[in-house]
Formats: structure tokens, sequence, C-alpha cells
């Protein structure tokens, strides 16, 4: 075997061990992606189209004046095609725990001339999304990095309208990849029913949807004798 290839394999060993031990770490810390590494999140993945954001915000089908909640947005990949996609009428929320990320966003969607863009420094279940008020919620390779996945999924249940949509996307090149088994048990805790389901077991986007609120019971009518 020549050097290179020693190298190679060194480097890739060592790339699955940061992964395991980042992985195992998320189960108690919130460990989101460094600021730093931002341009890695910008990256569309070449081989897989599950992780492409235009692939992910068609699966929406996102209509002008919709407000939509881009959770976990990074630097801001999903961030613009929405806001596009809603148009000036509608409003994306991007929110991050990192400042770092949203200064990216904000450099992206000022050069963009978007106007309809706000950001939340915040991390889910923090308390800080306003309820009943987004059509449609976007948690894109995020959920991983959530120590209580539960609190984080029931933060955007109630800040959902009745009927909006959750989009979870999850690939298994993240080191914090989620199964879509374990996504519906944590989303069946925070009050989700399974919707659509895109793309294959390692590779997906699965739409988790707010129940509508039921309507006012009509008085019983007897039809009589």
């Amino acid at each position: 075997m020549t050097p290179i290839a020693y190298i190679v394999l060194g480097f890739a060993g060592l790339g699955i061990v940061i992964g395991l031990i980042w992985r195992m770490s998320s189960r108690r810390y919130t460990l989101p992606c460094p600021s730093w590494l931002g341009w890695m999140v910008e990256l569309d993945n070449p081989f897989t189209k599950a992780n492409r954001a235009r692939v992910i915000i068609g699966y929406l089908g996102l209509a002008p004046a919709m407000k939509v909640l881009d959770a976990g947005c990074g630097p801001g990949r999903l961030t613009l095609p929405a806001a596009e996609a809603v148009g000036p009428q509608g409003e994306v929320l991007a929110m991050d725990i990192q400042e770092g990320m949203l200064a990216r966003v904000r450099e992206k969607v000022q050069s963009a001339c978007l106007q309809n863009v706000e950001c939340l420094q915040a991390g889910l279940g923090d308390g800080r999304l306003p309820r009943t008020y987004f059509d449609r919620a976007l948690l894109v390779t995020v959920l991983g990095e959530i120590p209580d996945q539960v609190s984080a999924l029931k933060e955007i249940h109630d800040a959902l309208k009745p009927g909006g949509i959750l989009s979870v996307t999850e690939v298994i090149f993240d080191p914090h990849f989620q199964r879509r088994e374990s996504v519906l048990r944590a989303a069946d805790k925070a009050g989700f029913k399974e919707g659509s389901f895109f793309g294959r077991q390692l590779a997906y986007t699965l739409h988790l949807k707010k129940p509508a609120e039921a309507g006012p019971l009509l008085p019983r009518v007897d039809a009589g004798p």
C-alpha cells in the first residue's frame, strides 16, 4: 500500500472516530456544527439528492404569504430558497443557537436583497418561538444535535398553525443521523402525526403534521319517531 493510501485511510479513520465521539456527546450536550465549518453545511451533498435545498423546499409546497420557520438554519442554505418561495408577503424566521451562523445568513439575505427574513439566536426548547404562527417548519440534519428532542419538537409543534407541517431531513453522512423510527417516536410524544415520506431509510425527508383543531360540536338533533 502506498504512503498516500495510508494517509487517506488515516484521515478516514480519524473522521469516523471524531464522528462517533461527537454523536455520543450529543446525547448529553447540544453540539451543533461549529460556525467556522459553515462552508461545509452550505454545500449540497453530492452523493444524495435527499439533502439538496431545492428538493427539500419543493416537497413542502410553499406558497406566497406563508410563514416558515427554519430551525437550526446554519448559514441559511434553506433559508434563502424558502424566502424566495413565499415571496415578499411571506416570512421566514432563521433560528440558530450560534450567532456566527446567523451573521452569515444576514450577509446572504442582504446580498440577495430579501426583506422577508428575520433572525433569532436561540435553541429549540428555550420557549422563544411564537405559538400557532408558522405554516411550515424545517429541521434539516439538526434533530440529532439536540439532547431533549421531545421538548424541541414540542416547541415547533406549538409554533405551527393547526394543519401545519414540519419537514425533517436526515442523511446517513451526518454524524447525528436519526433513523425514521426514532424521529417518529419523539414526534408522537410531541403531538405530531406522521405525514409524507420521501427518499430512503438512510437519506430521507419526513413530513410531520400538526393535527387540525377539531371543529365545535354541533348540538344533537333527534329525528323523532
